[in-house]
């Protein structure tokens, strides 16, 4: 919220906030801290789609960006991102490159549309030679250009196109919400942008990490994604249930035999002293300056 809050400076804007019935004291916090955000309260998980849907429909402005709560920004990173999207034709959806905490690119910030075959072959590992690859590797990660799909962690949409599709499906409880939505503004004719020049930092992509409830959720929600886009195919769908299985079972044995460690020193880089006091008490130890 600091780092949105200083990229906002020099912009005219308001900041909503949908909370999905966290655990923690996040609503208080935002409540204490930062009066002006407009707070949604849900008492139940409702899934991000819908949550999405419910923050964009309160939204006034003419563009909206979606961000998810562990995304650190620049403070020149709206003002980059809304005047290149103003000089791009035609544009759907623009998203920058992503790093995670320690600086490196995550491929996520630019994919392409998952065809069937390009999801078997990034659950099973493999390379089947002409199909297309489900990352977009044919731009480097600082260049700008046209892509299928971008991450749902950081969206910039114009609201009228938005409006115009419906928003979010909220089929999607999930996973894929972005692809879909990238894919429906590329079938209404738009152009989706990726900008490298232009980053953000990704925390959370540092900890989900490939493990069998990731994968269940995800080829889940891809499975919702072909019956709406693609022709049904009861073999490939038989298939690919087989395969999240066998992938699964693997993704919990190697759970298993990985060692423990003990975390022995913490570091904090910020300048947030609120942040300090409330790491170290979680921690049960004083954070050294």
């Amino acid at each position: 919220m600091i780092s949105v809050e200083k990229a906002l400076c020099d912009i005219e804007a308001e900041v909503i906030v949908v909370d999905i019935d966290s655990e923690d004291q996040s609503c208080k916090m935002i409540k204490d801290r930062f009066p002006g955000v407009l707070l949604i309260e849900n008492d139940q998980n409702i899934g991000l789609s819908r949550a999405n849907n419910q923050g964009a429909n309160h939204a006034k402005g003419e563009y909206i960006c979606f961000l998810n709560p562990d995304i650190v920004v620049g403070a020149s990173t709206f003002v980059n991102l809304l005047e290149k999207a103003q000089q791009l034709p035609n544009f759907g959806v623009v998203g920058p490159r992503l790093i995670d905490g320690k600086g490196r690119f995550l491929n996520d910030s630019k994919r392409n549309i998952p065809s069937p075959l390009t999801s078997l072959q990034r659950l099973l590992g493999v390379n089947f030679g002409s199909v297309k690859d489900y990352y977009a590797k044919h731009i480097p990660s600082e260049d700008n250009g046209y892509v299928d799909v971008l991450s749902g962690s950081f969206l910039l949409v114009r609201k009228k196109e938005y409006d115009m599709l419906n928003g979010f499906d909220e089929d999607f409880f999930l996973c894929c919400e972005d692809i879909d939505l990238c894919y429906r503004m590329k079938k209404k004719g738009f152009q989706n942008y990726y900008l490298g020049d232009t980053f953000a930092i990704h925390y959370r992509a540092e900890s989900i990490g490939r493990n069998a409830i990731y994968v269940k959720q995800f080829y889940g929600a891809m499975r919702i994604f072909y019956k709406k886009h693609f022709r049904s195919n009861w073999l490939f769908d038989m298939l690919i249930s087989i395969t999240i299985q066998m992938v699964s079972l693997v993704l919990k044995w190697q759970k298993r035999a990985k060692k423990s460690h003990n975390v022995n020193r913490y570091y904090l880089v910020s300048e947030d002293t609120y942040l300090e006091q409330k790491i170290g008490a979680a921690l049960s130890k004083k954070i050294k300056k």
